[in-house]
């Protein structure tokens, strides 16, 4: 076979996969996965190192001033979120979707920056939240950064977008491939081959630079010497099953908790710096609490809800941490298993309330770390009531469904079982409790959607009337903007909202346009008169002479933009149940100057075709 024939079955392949004209996103993903390796090693170290001196901080302080550090933290990042990016605040995934869906994937780049000093001032002083929110808005605004400077076509911003958020959990997580499924299953909702591919580009050079820089490849919990004597069994399936279940509850829990401490601290009259200083001082009274137990076996004067818990979760997946001194059973925290039980099942609803008081009151940081905490436990307590009970097998410990929990309200919480299943897998590199992994995922994620249809990251935006969807036609829609349309031409005559009805009758005998766009003596929008309502003018002919178009003027019908994307605009469509709707380029002095009309046939054309070519 001759360098010539290799050549064209190479672009024969690359044709196939539809890489033929986009094939440069693969170096680009190359581009935005190193760097945002260097974004996320950076976020690392400097998060840990204030972790470092908050911790020295509260073992000097006196314990009632346990509250004062996070507060401090909170006002940090308080003022940052206020001064500079609103977007920074909360757990990030929700803005990166709402930026996807709504203005494809345009992230400014302040947001990213703010968003690594305001999560590192909350989660560092130990404010009840994790980083996978903060990474992933810091890869996303990399990639989509990236994108404008190169002036990358508008339905690659997308793509790019998710390269940086994939980059950002697999070098965060140590997590390549769960990045990967994290972007395709949450965030994108796209399977394709042509997004497929550039984003496990990033994701694994986000990776391989983690790992020369950092000289290492472990697994954050990693598990498997401590489990390595485990074998799952047949007998234990119920028991997986019943994990499944509780865990699905618990992250309905955890999801209605937050939102409802969110809409409770947006209804609180205080100043947007204020709030997450009083959410702040709410965790330290929480904290206060707790220590205040007698027995609760806590190193310190740090509770194990402060912070992303990951030492705590370390804890529970040590199954010698279930031995007592005298060889016996005892619970994860030294104390006899009845104890042990009450003290892990109060934690589940402590860093529920923890993690609503940092995050429902404008803190910022990550909900995946408090999902895994919770898992941990209630997997670990699930574990704790089944040896108690005498029901786990020989050689069984408490200690993997702790791990198996960790998966399963992952999955509840996110409604992505698949992210969940590989991300525990990579987190834990433990093949031993993969299947019930699996099994206890999916149930939890059956469980949690039975009872509420969204997810952690989707409650907030369905209620603002963002669409998430989950199917392959959505995504193409969101592809596609309203310049991809052919408007319908407007009559050349202007319709003035002092004009006759008599006159709109003979602009459509002679344009056949099916609505009239009115405009005001500058050429501003004003409103539309649609043919529907000239329909029911009609029936009283002998009116017509009498009724001026400011009478059939409608100024409830909303106006679309170049920009928009044919999802909002097709949302836009079946609210107000009209033919079509004015395009509008809007001018320097803020008039919107109508362009044409995007009819509703053209739109549903528009998309069939761009279905045909994917």
């Amino acid at each position: 076979m001759t360098t010539t024939d290799l050549h064209l079955r190479f672009k024969s392949l690359i044709r196939s996969l539809g890489f033929e004209r986009d094939w440069y996103l693969i170096i680009i993903g190359a581009g935005i996965g190193t760097l945002t390796a260097f974004g996320a090693l950076g976020f690392a170290w400097l998060l840990h190192e204030v972790e470092k001196l908050t911790e020295h901080a509260r073992h000097d302080l006196p314990l009632w001033l346990l509250p004062v550090i996070p507060m401090v933290g909170a006002l940090i990042s308080a003022v940052l979120v206020w001064r500079f990016a609103s977007e920074a605040k909360g757990h990030g995934v929700p803005q990166v979707l709402k930026a996807l869906i709504q203005r494809n994937g345009t992230i400014q780049p302040r947001v990213g920056i703010v968003k690594v000093f305001a999560s590192i001032a909350t989660v560092g002083s130990g404010g009840s939240a994790g980083t996978e929110g903060p990474i992933v808005q810091i890869g996303a605004t990399a990639g989509s950064v990236l994108a404008h400077r190169l002036n990358i076509p508008r339905e690659h911003v997308r793509t790019l977008v998710g390269c940086g958020a994939a980059a950002g959990i697999a070098s965060i997580f140590n997590a390549p491939i769960a990045g990967v499924f994290f972007v395709l299953e949450i965030l994108l909702r796209d399977f394709s081959i042509r997004v497929f591919t550039p984003i496990v580009i990033a994701s694994v050079f986000s990776a391989a630079t983690t790992h020369s820089f950092r000289g290492e490849n472990e697994a954050i919990f990693f598990a498997r010497e401590l489990l390595s004597g485990y074998q799952f069994t047949l007998w234990e399936l119920p028991s997986y099953l019943v994990l499944g279940i509780v865990c699905g509850l618990s992250a309905v829990l955890f999801n209605w908790m937050l939102h409802a401490g969110e809409d409770l601290f947006e209804r609180v009259k205080l100043h947007p710096v204020v709030k997450p200083v009083l959410g702040a001082l709410l965790l330290g009274a929480l904290g206060l609490a707790y220590l205040a137990i007698p027995g609760v076996g806590t190193s310190g004067n740090t509770p194990p809800f402060f912070g992303n818990g990951y030492e705590t979760i370390r804890h529970l997946l040590d199954p010698s941490a279930y031995l007592a001194t005298d060889g016996g059973n005892a619970g994860p925290t030294g104390s006899p298993v009845p104890t042990a039980f009450v003290l892990l099942a109060a934690l589940v609803v402590l860093k529920s309330l923890a993690t609503t008081f940092t995050l429902g009151s404008g803190g910022s940081g990550g909900v995946f770390a408090p999902s895994l905490f919770l898992g941990a436990v209630a997997g670990s307590a699930f574990g704790v009531a089944l040896d108690a009970a005498g029901l786990l097998p020989d050689g069984a410990s408490p200690a993997s469904y702790a791990l198996v929990g960790m998966a399963a309200v992952v999955a509840g919480s996110t409604h992505a079982p698949l992210t969940a299943i590989l991300i525990l897998f990579e987190l834990t590199r433990d093949e031993y409790v993969l299947l019930p992994i699996m099994l206890a995922a999916v149930i939890a994620t059956v469980v949690s959607q039975l009872i509420n249809r969204d997810s952690v990251y989707t409650f907030k935006l369905r209620r603002e009337g963002v669409l998430v969807g989950a199917a392959r036609d959505l995504t193409i829609l969101r592809r596609l903007a309203v310049r991809d349309v052919e408007p319908e031409p407007m009559p050349a005559e202007p319709v003035y909202a002092s004009d006759p009805v008599a006159k709109l009758i003979a602009l459509h005998a002679t344009y056949h346009v099916p609505d009239f766009p009115v405009v005001d003596q500058a050429g501003g929008y004003m409103g539309m008169v649609t043919g529907g309502d000239m329909r029911t003018a009609l029936i009283d002919r002998e009116a017509i002479p009498l009724l001026l178009v400011a009478e059939l003027m409608r100024t409830d019908i909303p106006v679309v933009h170049a920009d928009d994307s044919l999802d909002t605009v097709m949302n836009k469509f079946a609210t107000h149940d009209v033919t079509s709707l004015c395009l509008v380029r809007t001018q320097n002095d803020g008039t919107a100057k109508p362009l044409g009309l995007i009819t509703r046939g053209r739109v549903l054309s528009r998309y069939h075709a761009a279905l045909e070519d994917s």
